[in-house]
């Protein structure tokens, strides 16, 4: 009677456990909410379930014999091996780790963007109108959302969303744009061959939390460097500024004889013939105030700069930087540089290449009151010097009257900016006589009015070399990086971005000529097999 009432409470039990298992999921499926009363229900069922397992095992003696020994085991290494698993999906998603092995670190973000995106306060989206989503760009669009919970992307279908496409203003497929509140911006437009960068979204999205657009002067009339495409010209590095939320201006200071209230930097850049003094002192009286300065002088030229040179310590040498293990095929006059100084302009760049062809050594005076940093150096000696026989075709060191490397081909300076007291408009009293005088006083000429200063620090830069930044040179390794990043860098802009080099993959394609190759091609299909079949023919014979 006994062994008939427990295997009636067994067979109860089995019931009852599937039933409030069911009666829980439905509650909850029903009233889309896993309250109580769903959750009390399921986990009583579990339980039923459960204690029917084990009960009716004993009672069938399931546990004592190999078989469900064997079957438990298997269960619970495969339930370890799911949970395992599970917690190694759990981590992933909430601990993300990658590691780039490529040389150039293609799918690695720049240090900069990870400190603008990490750093955003508020809600940033990218929409991508593309009817295809190319690999490479939702890979650097998920690698940007790893960064910040406030960057959020979305691959819109043009067809499909014509509503969109209207509030936008989407013209043509592969447009990309970046927004934030009632902010927005067109970021570039993806092609097959142009695929989505780094450096311009990172521009865009700094540029929607940024200020106005400063402007850049540069100085004209004197043989500089053109703004438009020519030979020459710095077009190149005009669109790199304007990416940046910089705009480049031409200055011409003969007619009006003082640097802009707006100006953000004024870039001299190459000039050919001297200034005249009334153009020197309106640079000298910017930089008085608090203004900022780029000097880009090459060698064999003269405009006539000595009264700045002289009050912030820098002298140009006349002669020439020469790299004799330049190996770039522009000769020994390119110097290669890839020792940079420890300043915020330089400071990611490593030891990364930067190419200056035709370059003067830059001397370095100390003065009270300014900080110098040698930016550029090139190769110590015997490997790099300056050449003072511009003309001799067989570069040799001449020992006297040539400069031992390294040499400083870049310079950065600051000053603090003194207030100077304005100037009295009243001719001091004569202490030697109160009685007028016989003779008529000329009139006292009016007193010019003190400028204000503009900041509290002047930032002077000198290059001996403006080759670097022309069209052709400027993306070549990370000559526009310099040259971008020391614009950023005297526009002294809180929060303002330092320059992005594009990443790009090295060229390891091996070039072969037709022996080569056909000599490639022997080898692989004859030669190599019959190696096979004498190693075959060889060991059959040792083990017959």
């Amino acid at each position: 009677m006994k062994i008939i009432a427990n295997k009636n409470i067994t067979k109860y039990l089995f019931w009852f456990g599937p039933f409030f298992l069911t009666t829980g999921i439905t509650a909850g499926l029903v009233s889309g909410s896993w309250g109580t009363t769903p959750l009390i229900f399921i986990l009583a069922g579990l339980a039923l379930i459960i204690a029917w397992f084990f009960m009716a095992g004993h009672q069938q003696g399931w546990w004592n014999s190999r078989s469900t020994q064997a079957g438990t085991n298997a269960i619970v290494a495969t339930t370890a091996v799911l949970v395992i698993l599970g917690l190694i999906n759990f981590l992933s998603t909430r601990y993300h780790y990658r590691a780039d092995l490529t040389e150039t670190k293609l799918f690695t973000l720049a240090p900069q963007t990870k400190e603008i995106v990490s750093g955003l306060k508020e809600p940033v989206k990218v929409s991508v109108f593309d009817t295809s989503q190319n690999p490479f760009d939702r890979d650097l669009l998920e690698n940007y959302q790893r960064q910040s919970p406030n960057f959020k992307f979305e691959y819109i279908d043009p067809i499909a969303k014509p509503q969109l496409v209207e509030r936008f203003g989407v013209k043509n497929n592969g447009e990309v744009y970046i927004e934030s509140g009632d902010n927005r911006k067109l970021v570039q437009v993806l092609t097959p061959s142009d695929r989505l960068l780094e450096a311009k979204l990172t521009s865009r999205i700094q540029q929607l939390f940024g200020s106005e657009v400063s402007k850049v002067y540069f100085l004209q009339g004197h043989g500089e460097r053109p703004l438009s495409e020519a030979q020459g010209a710095m077009s190149q590095a005009i669109s790199k500024l304007s990416d940046k939320n910089f705009t480049g201006e031409p200055l011409n200071l003969t007619e009006r004889l003082s640097v802009p209230k707006d100006t953000a930097v004024v870039v001299v850049a190459g000039p050919k013939r001297p200034l005249f003094d009334a153009e020197v002192v309106a640079l000298k009286n910017y930089l008085d105030i608090g203004g900022n300065v780029m000097l880009m002088i090459d060698p064999n030229t003269d405009p006539k700069l000595d009264t700045i040179y002289k009050e912030w310590g820098i002298k140009l040498d006349n002669r020439l930087a020469i790299d004799i293990k330049s190996g770039i095929g522009l000769g020994p006059a390119a110097p290669i540089v890839n020792d940079y100084g420890q300043h915020p302009i330089t400071k990611d760049f490593g030891k990364g290449n930067s190419l200056y062809r035709l370059a003067r050594p830059i001397e370095i005076i100390p003065v009270s009151g300014v900080n110098a940093t040698p930016l550029l150096k090139t190769k110590p000696y015997p490997d790099s010097w300056g050449e003072s026989d511009q003309t001799n075709e067989n570069l040799k060191f001449d020992e006297g009257k040539d400069l031992k490397g390294p040499l400083t081909l870049g310079v950065a300076l600051t000053r603090k900016v003194t207030p100077k007291p304005p100037a009295s408009s009243t001719p001091p009293a004569s202490s030697t006589s109160l009685k007028p005088s016989a003779t008529p006083t000329p009139p006292t000429p009016p007193t010019l009015p003190t400028p204000t200063p503009i900041s509290n620090e002047s930032r002077l830069l000198v290059f001996g070399n403006s080759d670097f930044a022309t069209d052709g040179l400027f993306q070549q390794q990370l000559n526009g990086d310099i040259f971008t990043n020391s614009v950023s860098w005297l526009s002294q802009q809180e929060g303002q971005i330092l320059s992005i080099s594009p990443k790009e993959s090295k060229n390891r394609r091996i070039i072969i000529n037709p022996t080569q190759a056909n000599l490639l091609a022997i080898s692989s299909l004859f030669l190599l097999p019959l190696l096979g079949f004498v190693a075959a023919a060889v060991i059959w014979w040792q083990r017959r």
